[in-house]
């Protein structure tokens, strides 16, 4: 990486459908934007995600998760 580049870090947040996911598809609708290097997983709940996806995302090259319900 050469002194001019800027990090950009890969984030995949995993999102409760019914909480944090209507948030993100609120501000969507609204036209508000947010950084691409975010993906969101939609889930049916936060409960139901094993760590084993979140050790998955960051084994495939996500510099980080967040979980948000």
């Amino acid at each position: 990486m050469s002194p001019n580049d800027t990090f950009e870090p890969e984030i995949i947040g995993f999102a409760c459908h019914h909480c944090a996911f209507a948030a993100a598809d609120l501000a969507g609708s609204m036209r508000l934007s947010y950084p691409t290097n975010v993906k969101i997983v939609r889930l049916p709940c936060t409960g139901r995600l094993d760590i084993v996806h979140v050790l998955k995302a960051l084994e495939a090259g996500a510099d980080g998760v967040f979980v948000a319900g």
